[in-house]
């Protein structure tokens, strides 16, 4: 029996190459948002909405009903919109049970208000792997797909699988290990479980930064990776992955907004509180973050 065929709507977000989607029950009104990006002006520290509405007005203009809005993990170069959509369109916001470590983490990094607890209470679900849910009448599953992050799910629905950035397109190859938490081996592990799903599937990725000059594509299969991805195809053997990924990494600068979007993100998209003078601050430490110079 052939899986369902969601429909998918992507949308992308040129400033961080990130794309996220909308993907629908195709007897109903029922949907899922992936990975919502808020705009945001690092210069200014000004928040804006015009990528997120567009979700909103595409929500509307179907007459979608969304019940998840759901993260494939806490992103280190965009402010998730998860909690704006929620304010406008309702669902649950839900991102995988490895965030608690990401918070414990983080929130001694920027040394976060007493009040905060590290145990994922931010968000409205925690999914653990192989967790099945629905989206109306479709059927979804996650995956546990750690290695870029020891959050990181991939959304497995119908045929369609939201990977998130455990891989890019083929051409682009994979993500960065050397966030905290990060494993290249755990991520080769990781990517063999996306290879084992049937080569149909379709994949669809967080991020594209047109390797080459190319337009921003989205879109690819489980036959495509394993035949064509440049760091690993279905016959890279791990210790080969694990050399060139820790060689890459190590000449790779954080990500340009891994400052606000990490205080952000792991608040399931919330601001950190308010001040006692009614603003709220993103603090950026000195000194404590890596990555090459």
């Amino acid at each position: 029996m052939q899986p369902v065929q969601p429909r998918v709507e992507p949308f992308y977000h040129e400033p961080t190459g990130t794309f996220s989607y909308v993907v629908r029950d195709v007897d109903g009104t029922a949907a899922a948002i992936v990975d919502p990006v808020l705009d945001y002006e690092a210069r200014a520290g000004r928040t804006g909405t015009e990528t997120a509405d567009r979700i909103v007005q595409y929500v509307r203009r179907e007459g979608l009903s969304v019940e998840w809005i759901l993260e494939t993990h806490a992103h280190a170069d965009h402010l998730s919109a998860a909690q704006y959509l929620k304010d406008v369109l309702g669902g649950r916001i839900a991102i995988g049970g490895g965030i608690r470590e990401v918070q414990q983490h983080f929130a001694r990094v920027f040394n976060f208000e007493p009040a905060f607890t590290p145990d994922g209470s931010q968000f409205d679900h925690l999914f653990e792997s192989d967790e099945r849910f629905s989206i109306g009448g479709l059927e979804a599953r996650v995956l546990a797909t750690p290695g870029h992050t020891n959050d990181s799910v991939t959304y497995v629905i119908g045929d369609a699988a939201f990977v998130g950035d455990t891989v890019f397109m083929p051409d682009g190859g994979t993500a960065r290990c050397d966030f905290p938490g990060g494993d290249a081996a755990l991520l080769h592990a990781s990517i063999q479980k996306l290879y084992a799903l049937p080569t149909e599937t379709r994949i669809f990725v967080c991020h594209d930064y047109s390797p080459g000059g190319r337009e921003p594509r989205c879109e690819t299969t489980v036959a495509d990776q394993r035949r064509s991805n440049i760091h690993v195809r279905s016959d890279t053997a791990i210790e080969e992955f694990v050399e060139m990924r820790t060689r890459r990494d190590a000449t790779l600068a954080l990500p340009e907004l891994i400052v606000p979007s990490v205080q952000v993100n792991i608040r399931a998209g919330r601001m950190p509180p308010a001040e006692d003078n009614g603003i709220a601050y993103l603090k950026t430490p000195i000194d404590v973050l890596g990555g090459a110079r």
